[in-house]
């Protein structure tokens, strides 16, 4: 898988190296870079889910999304870990290279979200190259469908690839496939797809700044994201818990 390991400042947290940097430390190299977020559903399904977990391991990039890994930072380190979640990365990258003439995929979503997404970086960002694929909807990919997939985004040769399948579908999806793709970023961004398309309504600055988009996404959508708020976040205040008294699980 992803041999090469850029030198980071991460902070060792509950298993996982988290980026613990500021954003602007985050960069386009010669090497392909994976980027990935932690929270504390993704961490509880990596409990279960070894593909997963190693997916996450294996990122460049493990990006702190959320109030949750923040609160285990300060619990179990005394540090406070940086919060960069999707949409703090994604605007981030749009931002910063939006002046070169980079080339852009979007792997995820419907045809029409992404057209979505694609006019509105054209009015907005015009010196990006923009294309990006609508893969099927369904758990699992033929090799068929990843041929098809890879084919699309190889043809292209994007210098940042996101990738838009929920979690833990995209990072694992990544993980199997990254040796095969042409591209020199890759980033697992889920939600943002429809933020920026502005098919879903992004939650306003005040419910980001003091990290409660769950909470307004789930009550927006309570049947999706019941299991996060009721089951995985109870089980990881858990293995916090542990991790603060080294019980062994």
């Amino acid at each position: 898988m992803n041999n090469f390991k850029i030198k980071y400042n991460n902070l060792e947290l509950m298993g996982y190296p988290v980026y613990n940097d500021s954003i602007e430390k985050i960069k386009l190299s010669e090497n392909k870079i994976i980027i990935n977020t932690i929270n504390p559903h993704s961490y509880v399904i990596a409990k279960s889910d070894k593909i997963f977990q190693k997916a996450l391991l294996n990122s460049n990039i493990l990006l702190a999304d959320g109030v949750g890994i923040v609160f285990a930072s300060l619990l179990l380190k005394r540090r406070k870990v940086h919060k960069i979640n999707g949409p703090h990365l994604f605007n981030y990258l749009l931002n910063h290279y939006h002046n070169r003439n980079l080339k852009i995929f979007f792997l995820g979503s419907t045809e029409n979200t992404l057209h979505k997404i694609k006019n509105r970086i054209s009015k907005e960002y015009p010196n990006f190259h923009v294309e990006y694929y609508s893969p099927p909807f369904k758990k699992e990919f033929t090799k068929a469908d990843n041929k098809k997939i890879i084919y699309a985004i190889n043809s292209f040769e994007p210098d940042i690839l996101f990738v838009g399948m929920t979690a833990p579908k995209q990072e694992k999806w990544v993980y199997k496939n990254e040796q095969a793709i042409i591209t020199k970023m890759i980033c697992s961004i889920g939600a943002v797809f429809d933020f920026y398309a502005e098919t879903v309504k992004m939650p306003g600055k005040f419910w980001q700044k003091f990290g409660l988009i769950w909470l307004i996404r789930f009550i927006r959508e309570p049947k999706k994201l019941w299991k996060r708020v009721f089951i995985s976040t109870p089980k990881f205040i858990f293995y916090v818990f542990l991790s603060t008294f080294k019980i062994s699980e």
